[in-house]
């Protein structure tokens, strides 16, 4: 994988990550989760929605728009 991608958003809970990943990528934006959760114990850690820098202004007025939190 590339080296340059951008955090957009951080959350715990997987569903969120991958609804917000399918919303940036119907918005022609690409993007990619990066789930660092425990294996064991899904209640530690958090999951990264990654942009390109390019899309990250693009990237944050979707998520501000939809009032994603």
């Amino acid at each position: 994988m590339e080296n340059n991608w951008t955090k957009v958003f951080s959350t715990e809970d997987p569903f969120t990550a991958e609804i917000l990943k399918q919303g940036l990528l119907e918005q022609d934006i690409p993007a990619v989760v990066m789930n660092q959760q425990d294996s064991s114990y899904k209640v530690f850690g958090v999951i990264h929605i990654l942009v390109h820098p390019e899309n990250l202004e693009k990237a944050m007025a979707y998520i501000k728009d939809n009032e994603i939190a």
